[in-house]
């Protein structure tokens, strides 16, 4: 069984319906990411799961007990807002004991529960110190901690890395990924950051005008995107999304893609023949990630199906440890992930490998993929 278990949600406020049948199963110990755009429904998704919003219809199961009609205080559930809304009167060990305070804990429980989240955290030498003399990171430890010390049954966070600037925000998040990896607690986090969901994530919800438009895990939502929408929000950068035209050659199907400085080019479709074969003479989205369109020297040698085509280069963008090439495709400008030391220059024809393997298929008109 699922530890936690959300069947047949909606969530309405008066005519309008913000969450529209959301269904999701996690289990025990599990990495749930909600993602998304401003506006889709998951914050106020998480909102139900704390008790914060009542649910119109549905239900919400916490290890097989519905708490769709408990108070917040008895869900037993801890949550970490964006804000930290940490108290700015108290020290940090305050603020860490507070909850435990009321709810008459002992002193001497209370001590040793701050020690050892604040081992845990690495902020013991942060104990006397008020919330004002902190560093956003270290407010977010806190808040964490706060969380932490009441060994909940299920963690939500929202958008808490919003507040802080990049570098934090990646060291805020591996702090993040040990803590689920050292305690094995259960966690549903709500980010807009698709890159915070890949890397934190066991399980991922994309959600879309209050629908989960896929539910999966990371490899699966970034491989085997169930829609456009899926394929362009997951992945930085995004998957190169070009109409195409399926056309009928002497070895098979191929997709036609229209080619800046020369003629369409036809690349192969064996793997997806099947899947496609409907939509012969037909157009089609056909979506390739960037590093799946390199140079031939890069190319994943495991492939079974590779297809080299000279492109026309318009932009090249060193970026370290990958160069980043833009051409133009399918009426479309697409991005090639290349190795830092390819030789490539702007305004000049140069040799891609297209690695067919990795390569998506979607319905221009009701966007949902088909191979």
């Amino acid at each position: 069984m699922a530890f936690l278990h959300i069947s047949g949600l909606r969530k309405r406020y008066g005519a309008l319906e913000i969450l529209k049948g959301i269904d999701i199963e996690l289990d025990k110990g599990g990495f749930l990411v909600l993602v998304g755009p401003s506006g889709c429904g998951k914050s106020t998704l998480l909102n139900t799961i704390a008790g914060l919003e009542t649910i119109t219809e549905g239900d919400i199961k916490v290890d097989e007990r519905s708490i769709a009609e408990l108070h917040p205080s008895k869900r037993d559930i801890a949550m970490v807002f964006q804000s930290y809304a940490l108290y700015p009167n108290m020290t940090v060990a305050g603020n860490i004991a507070f909850g435990m305070e009321m709810r008459g804990v002992p002193a001497d429980e209370r001590k040793l529960a701050i020690d050892k989240v604040a081992k845990v955290l690495q902020i013991g030498h942060l104990l006397d110190r008020k919330p004002s003399q902190l560093s956003g990171g270290q407010r977010q430890r806190v808040a964490m901690g706060r969380a932490l010390v009441r060994d909940p049954k299920l963690f939500l966070f929202d958008e808490p890395l919003s507040n802080l600037d990049a570098k934090l925000r990646v060291d805020m998040r591996t702090e993040i990924k040990r803590l689920h990896q050292t305690t094995g607690k259960t966690i549903v986090y709500v980010t807009h950051d698709q890159i915070e969901a890949m890397t934190l994530a066991t399980k991922i919800a994309v959600m879309k005008e209050g629908i989960v438009q896929q539910f999966g895990t990371p490899a699966e939502i970034y491989n085997n995107p169930a829609n456009m929408f899926v394929a362009d929000f997951m992945g930085s950068p995004a998957m190169n999304l070009l109409s195409g035209r399926i056309t009928r050659e002497p070895n098979g199907l191929a997709v036609a893609l229209e080619r800046a400085g020369g003629e369409a080019i036809r690349l192969p479709v064996a793997a997806a023949m099947s899947s496609l074969a409907p939509y012969e003479n037909r157009e089609v989205v056909f979506g390739i990630r960037p590093e799946a369109l390199t140079d031939p020297e890069g190319a994943d040698r495991h492939a079974q199906f590779l297809c080299e085509n000279d492109c026309l280069i318009d932009v090249v963008e060193p970026a370290g440890s990958d160069t980043f090439a833009v051409t133009k495709l399918g009426g479309r400008e697409v991005v090639a992930r290349l190795r830092a030391d390819a030789r490539i220059r702007a305004g000049e024809m140069a040799r891609l490998a297209f690695n067919l393997d990795k390569a998506v298929f979607f319905d221009p008109q009701t966007q949902a993929r088909i191979a």
